[in-house]
């Protein structure tokens, strides 16, 4: 349970950071490299989704899933990541219309 709820939030981390830099380099007018960073945020939060997915199938088959403040912890890195993600897309879209 902890590998599966650290991985969440390591891939959450890792995604949330990524969006962050294609921000920045949007910002500074690297689109090309901000496009390529939220790819690679993209690709993080699958690894976060797949492992919070394997959590859910197992409750579903009936596999009780303790409740605790690491995983309320990892969710919420989760929720923020793919937040923070979605809007880095927009804002690099927005660069580049004023680019």
């Amino acid at each position: 349970m902890e590998t599966i709820i650290m991985n969440i939030i390591l891939h959450s981390g890792n995604a949330r950071s990524l969006a962050m830099e294609a921000i920045k380099e949007a910002k500074e007018g690297n689109f090309e490299i901000a496009e390529k960073h939220i790819a690679e945020a993209t690709q993080s939060l699958g690894e976060a989704h797949r492992s919070q997915t394997d959590l859910i199938q197992g409750e579903a088959r009936g596999e009780q899933s303790e409740i605790s403040i690491l995983l309320i912890h990892a969710q919420d890195h989760l929720m923020t990541a793919m937040s923070v993600k979605d809007l880095a897309a927009e804002m690099v879209e927005l660069y580049k219309r004023i680019a």
